[in-house]
């Protein structure tokens, strides 16, 4: 390729946006999971904002948004100025490697040249033009041959609800992209310690890179289940036959992880090391410490607040309520819609069985 133009040309970006987010309840529901919501006031959404933060990379018309049928009508109005044929829609929930395994399938068949960023929705990221910088560098590394690369984030804390990645050697020549040693999913805390004491441990971000014809070979060769489900499908993707092979063969698929399906199996698999001031923000944890706190460590979303007494709390309303408490202490009160969640910080690895028990009891009305 001789320009920056060309090479744009052949970059996509696949954002996965069909995730149901059950541990922000009661904010996150059901009908509408946290990445449409505007967790910070700024009107724009967590999937808005994801879908802004690509368009320096690549073009509109080559950012593809897989996501579940049910959300169709939140990215129409989310997101209007989205072709329709880039709205990829599952008829069912099958984790994220079916996710990427179509959407490679998809774009291989526009352009066999491509080369895709596949990113979840609901991150954020405060130093965009690092994030910038990083995506473009991991793209030229990805073009030049058959490789995955995954994006690694510097620890900030012996955190155990993330994934963890052990660099290995450094590549020749390519800066800070080192080859992957080792995934460790979700250590406990002791282990955590150690891997932050050692500095080869890095966060998985869930972000990843890597032309289609080398993902789709990924496939192939770790996770022939899944590829076979689209392999059947030769010829109708990127035509009007595609929609109704979906429809039929997609709950065929497995639901497995693209971690587990292929990058901890992959023998060229990469990491490039970033600090990007990110957060998955997948809890009410992650939303607390990204958030400004005042002299007692409260948090204020949205709502107005009278606290007396109460530290390290995490208050989140509608603007129009008030919210009175006195003594709490670490907690979460999180009130929308037609419920009102108080729990204890400490414990919010809990409440997706919490979804679960009200489900159970009081209906899907409730989640």
């Amino acid at each position: 390729m001789d320009t920056d133009n060309e090479m744009k040309s052949h970059r996509y970006c696949v954002i996965m946006c069909g995730g149901v987010g059950s541990r922000f309840w009661p904010f996150s529901r059901s009908g509408r999971p946290k990445q449409f919501l505007d967790f910070f006031g700024t009107g724009s959404s967590l999937l808005q904002l994801t879908y802004d933060r690509m368009l320096p990379i690549t073009d509109p018309e080559r950012i593809i948004l897989v996501t579940n049928a049910a959300y169709y009508d939140i990215i129409r109005e989310q997101l209007p100025e989205v072709k329709e044929e880039n709205i990829l829609l599952e008829p069912a929930r099958r984790n994220t490697a079916p996710c990427v395994c179509w959407a490679a399938r998809h774009i291989h068949a526009l352009d066999p040249e491509a080369s895709i960023v596949t990113l979840p929705s609901d991150h954020l990221i405060l130093r965009e033009t690092e994030f910038h910088s990083v995506i473009r560098r991991g793209l030229e590394f990805v073009e030049g041959g058959d490789r995955l690369l995954t994006i690694g984030l510097c620890p900030t804390s012996p955190h155990t609800g993330y994934g963890y990645i052990q660099r290995g050697a450094k590549v020749d020549g390519s800066g800070d992209i080192m080859k992957v040693k080792s995934f460790t999913e979700k250590p406990d805390l002791e282990m955590a310690n150690v891997f932050l004491s050692t500095g080869e441990f890095f966060w998985n971000s869930g972000m990843f890179l890597w032309r289609a014809d080398s993902i789709l070979r990924a496939f192939d060769r770790y996770d022939s289940e899944t590829a076979a489900v689209f392999d059947a499908g030769e010829g109708v993707f990127g035509t009007p036959a595609e929609k109704d092979f979906i429809a039929q063969s997609f709950p065929n698929a497995p639901s497995i992880s693209i971690d587990y399906a292929i990058m901890e199996k992959a023998d060229n698999v990469y990491v490039k090391t970033a600090d990007l001031g990110w957060s998955d923000l997948g809890t009410w944890n992650a939303l607390y410490d990204c958030s400004p706190k005042n002299a007692e460590r409260n948090v204020t979303q949205n709502c107005k607040v009278l606290a007396h007494g109460c530290e390290g709390t995490l208050f989140a309303a509608a603007p129009d309520k008030i919210v009175v408490a006195s003594g709490l202490k670490d907690y979460i009160v999180a009130d929308s819609g037609n419920a009102l969640l108080i729990y204890p910080l400490a414990e919010e690895q809990k409440i997706r069985q919490v979804v679960n028990d009200v489900t159970a009891r009081f209906g899907e009305e409730y989640v």
